[in-house]
């Protein structure tokens, strides 16, 4: 029986093994937690950009983070059963914010198009 992964391990395997990983589905602990981490990092890095007057850290983690970020969210999308570009409803201001994050805390559909529903191997 494998041992359950540690919220930061879901971090870290979307930048080490997922990077530019498109296809298949991303469960919503691996999703959200990919954007707790992101985030905490990046206010720390912004923090450290204050005191040495530079935030160039911070833009160089924001560049490294984006593709995978991308591709992170695809997958989630894919596992509620909608295509990638419902990512681009995040243009809209504010309501496609909205509509895009109520996409992705939705629960995990059964196996679709995507690929089989990645809650059930672990459970």
């Amino acid at each position: 029986m494998n041992p359950q992964p540690q919220p930061f391990d879901y971090y870290l395997d979307v930048l080490k093994n997922k990077y530019a990983q498109f296809n298949g589905r991303a469960r919503r602990r691996e999703y959200w937690y990919f954007v707790l981490f992101n985030l905490l990092i990046s206010i720390g890095l912004g923090i450290v950009g204050t005191f040495v007057d530079s935030n160039f850290l911070s833009m160089i983690y924001n560049l490294a983070v984006f593709v995978p970020g991308i591709a992170a969210a695809v997958r989630r999308l894919h596992d509620t059963g909608r295509s990638g570009l419902w990512i681009l409803i995040g243009l809209i201001p504010v309501l496609g914010l909205i509509v895009l994050i109520v996409f992705m805390v939705e629960d995990s559909k059964p196996d679709n198009q995507y690929g089989p529903n990645p809650k059930a191997a672990v459970l």
